[in-house]
């Protein structure tokens, strides 16, 4: 009976504990978790001359912080390239004072996003857009490795270009693994067990009056 057991599909016997496949597929790798997450944002991110094919899915926060300021202020549309001007020091003076922004900014002040490698094909890539002439397009975890050295989040200024009149401004920090960018990935952590692949946790804030 217990040869069969294996090749039996019986509703009556009970499956084995060690077969979820049917319920819910392992997830691999940060890129796999993320298709979990909805999708926020997804485009190229620019340093120098080098850009970046990113796609960022939600941790938390609010949906509509993203659409509010990742947006050209001119056309109104969404953004498809964000280019990194700043850098902020991973020091804890620093860190504090983001974690006080998103603390003045809950429940609908920020969003807390994954950013990992955007595939040419894969999810959420729809739209993405050419590359200007001039840019050389790179992998991210050039860009993470880049910060990771520097020991520095990427910065950038919400909207892009300056604001105008009533529109809401903010900032945007990339930040490469570090303790900060962990805190907002326990749960990818749980489900995967460790976190291998290269990523960027994306803090966006909005400038409170």
């Amino acid at each position: 009976m217990r040869s069969e057991r294996n090749h039996r599909t019986s509703e009556a016997e009970p499956k084995p504990l060690e077969e979820p496949k049917h319920e819910t597929k392992k997830l691999k790798n940060l890129s796999e978790y993320a298709q979990t997450l909805q999708l926020g944002w997804n485009g190229l991110l620019v340093l120098k001359n080098s850009c970046f094919p990113t796609s960022m899915h939600i941790l938390e926060g609010d949906q509509g912080v993203i659409t509010g300021l990742l947006k050209d202020h001119t056309s109104g549309s969404k953004l498809t390239q964000l280019k990194i001007a700043q850098r902020l020091r991973l020091d804890q003076p620093k860190l504090d004072e983001v974690t006080r922004r998103i603390k003045q900014g809950s429940p609908n002040g920020y969003a807390v996003l994954l950013a990992t490698q955007a595939t040419p094909s894969g999810p959420g890539t729809e739209g993405m857009p050419t590359v200007e002439p001039g840019l050389q397009r790179r992998l991210l975890r050039n860009l993470v490795s880049y910060l990771k050295q520097k020991q520095a989040a990427g910065v950038i200024s919400l909207p892009v270009g300056g604001s105008k009149g009533r529109d809401s401004t903010g900032m945007l920090y990339a930040f490469p693994p570090c303790d900060f960018s962990q805190q907002y990935l326990q749960s990818a952590l749980r489900t995967l067990g460790k976190l291998e692949e290269e990523h960027m946790v994306i803090v966006i804030v909005r400038d409170t009056a």
